[in-house]
């Protein structure tokens, strides 16, 4: 038995084969996954990781897919799906979220209950298990700002709770996180009015239906803020906006976006990148860099 039907057997409908990504991914496109799976306990993670280290096939983690393309051709192995992990906890000013709930749903939660801390964060659209992995933040806040600890497995099957204190982080940045599976995370939060939160909270979500070209499948922004600037204004000055390659658009809302505007090919999107990291060096000297994570292969 390979594999795959190793994985049908065990998973049943829970199994996806030759599942294609774009079904999966912020950006709508992207080629198969050989298998996409849905494991929610740590049985079903111990299966798929014993089964990915004995067969040698590769594994690969998505929550929400927010801040992934994926390549034409896809990518083999298996897709592990945190969407199934999905439950969250109000205690006292502690929020427990296990990996796939959606991050603003932990930031609602908080501000009703008179939790400050991830307010600004509110309208990200990705999970707690993506936010914690990458640092994800905005206006000014970060998930690590708040974190208490990470519920992780490593790939050897090993479960383990890590502190904040045992993950050096930095913006967008998480040093070690790589050789772990985010299973969820604890908040520590403090108490305040849940009025002021819940305007705040609504603020920011009215800046982002403002400023984002939100009614475009994207991944959010392509590029990390640059130390003392912001990649949007260097793509701004380089005279970017609304570069077009095939049916991928640097966004006239908002440069720092990169829009699926008409049935974009994932190499559309990346060759949009790669001209635009081209032309902003050309033209301001700085190198920018990618924030969003690419998988597999992209032809010219």
């Amino acid at each position: 038995m390979d594999f795959k039907q190793e994985l049908s057997s065990y998973f049943k409908e829970n199994c996806l084969l030759n599942e294609p990504m774009g079904r999966h991914t912020t950006y709508l496109t992207g080629g198969p996954a050989e298998a996409y799976v849905y494991p929610a306990t740590s049985e079903e993670w111990s299966f798929v990781l014993k089964l990915a280290r004995t067969e040698n096939v590769p594994l690969r983690i998505i929550g929400f897919g927010s801040n992934i393309l994926v390549g034409g051709k896809g990518v083999g192995g298996i897709v592990c799906s945190t969407k199934h992990m999905n439950h969250v906890a109000v205690k006292s000013n502690r929020v427990t979220a296990q990996a796939g709930v959606a991050l603003d749903k932990v930031c609602e939660l908080a501000s009703r209950a008179g939790l400050a801390g991830m307010e600004k964060l509110s309208g990200i659209p990705g999970s707690v298990g993506g936010a914690v992995y990458m640092n994800a933040g905005a206006f000014g806040q970060e998930t690590f700002d708040c974190l208490e600890y990470v519920e992780v497995i490593d790939y050897d099957g090993r479960p383990a709770t890590l502190l904040k204190e045992d993950l050096p982080h930095s913006y967008r940045h998480v040093e070690g996180i790589e050789n772990y599976i985010v299973l969820g995370a604890g908040f520590s939060l403090e108490k305040k009015d849940f009025a002021s939160l819940v305007e705040t909270r609504n603020a920011v979500l009215h800046k982002r239906i403002e400023k984002q070209p939100l009614d475009f499948p994207s991944a959010g922004s392509v590029f990390k803020r640059p130390v003392g600037d912001y990649a949007s204004r260097l793509i701004d000055e380089a005279g970017l906006r609304g570069l077009s390659i095939g049916g991928a658009k640097v966004s006239e809302k908002h440069a720092g976006f990169i829009i699926n505007f008409n049935h974009a090919t994932p190499e559309d999107i990346k060759n949009l990148m790669d001209e635009v990291k081209r032309q902003v060096k050309e033209k301001s000297g700085v190198e920018l860099e990618l924030e969003q994570i690419l998988w597999g292969e992209f032809g010219r």
